[in-house]
């Protein structure tokens, strides 16, 4: 069972995620990192414990990929995957399979593809690069 944090520390790393969503939505991925870091810092360990470590993990991945820091992402990813409750998260299998896509693990990369599609349909790719959609038709049949 996944723990909630006290009031305070929820707040302050509620805080910084939106600091850290506002820099991403400007574009400035590595500040937007930074932020996410600082509010990751401040879960207490285990850190896996907390319901925070999963949205704070993904936000992590999705603004590294998003800047192209592919080893940022690859490591938040493999991070968030091993919590409870990631599998089956279609965003997560998506970045997953996108970093996959770009580290040329094409067989992981469809793998993860196809379970995000497999969960919201061709929607998810809806403000993607085409070149993963595309990707995925190449390797599954029947794709709407």
């Amino acid at each position: 069972m996944r723990q909630e944090l006290p009031p305070a520390v929820h707040e302050e790393i509620v805080e910084r995620s939106k600091r850290g969503d506002a820099l991403a939505e400007e574009g400035r991925f590595k500040e937007a990192i930074a932020e996410y870091n600082e509010a990751w810092q401040l879960l207490p360990k285990p850190k896996g414990e907390w319901n925070a470590a999963t949205w704070l993990l993904a936000a992590i991945a999705d603004a590294a990929f998003l800047g192209g820091f592919l080893k940022t992402a690859r490591r938040a990813l493999d991070d968030v995957m091993r919590l409870e409750g990631s599998i089956g998260n279609p965003f997560l299998h998506l970045r997953n399979g996108q970093v996959m896509f770009e580290e040329g693990r094409l067989d992981e990369a469809a793998d993860e593809l196809i379970r995000a599609y497999m969960a919201e349909g061709k929607a998810i790719f809806r403000d993607e690069d085409p070149k993963y959609y595309t990707f995925l038709a190449t390797r599954a049949r029947d794709l709407e």
